[in-house]
């Protein structure tokens, strides 16, 4: 087997509308841009929207993001309008664990891009290229039980609830919150995506 940091990732990965592509460095300007106009509903579901960030902050991350994303220990990647180039959102691939496979999928969009299925459709390309170009044979996405938008996600996919983790998380008043749990392996998936 190759090292992990030898696994090929494409430049970008395509759907319909989107291009899809592992975050750079000088990424930093549109993506703060993006969480501070959607900072109001965001910040109820993701810790990084709760503090105000300077672009440099922002950028910085980015550029670790860039080297965990070379040694393929996290995969942060960038959501994009195929046709205008217009940043929408982050997605990625995180908490691997190369032995089994197994990843976790991420999102967030920008809040003037929601309601049109632009995560839904990051989603669904990026578990079809975990489960058939990265080999994963678990493939997860964690949300608030509260957070519904973000739920219809792996439920529209055919993703199985499979456990609500009690009082795993806090919101931004200090509540405690539970975290759903979704996952789907690769006989579920081409079952219901065939």
């Amino acid at each position: 087997m190759k090292p992990i940091s030898l696994i090929e990732f494409p430049e970008y990965i395509e759907t319909a509308r989107l291009i899809i592509r592992p975050c750079k460095p000088g990424d930093g300007i549109e993506v703060h841009d993006a969480i501070e106009k959607s900072r109001n509903e965001l910040k109820s579901w993701l810790p990084f929207a709760r503090k105000e960030q300077s672009v440099q902050e922002v950028e910085a991350g980015i550029r670790d993001s860039y080297g965990d994303f070379i040694k393929k220990t996290d995969i942060r990647l960038h959501i994009y309008l195929k046709e205008t180039r217009e940043f929408v959102g982050s997605s990625g691939f995180h908490r691997i664990d190369w032995e089994i496979p197994k990843v976790e999928i991420g999102y967030w969009l920008h809040s003037h891009h929601t309601k049109k299925g632009y995560i839904t459709e990051a989603v669904e390309a990026l578990t079809s290229f975990a489960l058939h170009t990265l080999s994963c044979q678990r493939i997860e996405i964690r949300c608030d039980e509260e957070n519904t938008p973000s739920r219809k996600v792996p439920e529209k996919l055919g993703y199985v609830l499979e456990a609500v983790l009690q009082h795993v998380a806090v919101n931004e008043e200090g509540k405690k919150r539970n975290t759903c749990i979704y996952a789907v392996i690769p006989n579920d998936w081409s079952h219901k995506n065939s």
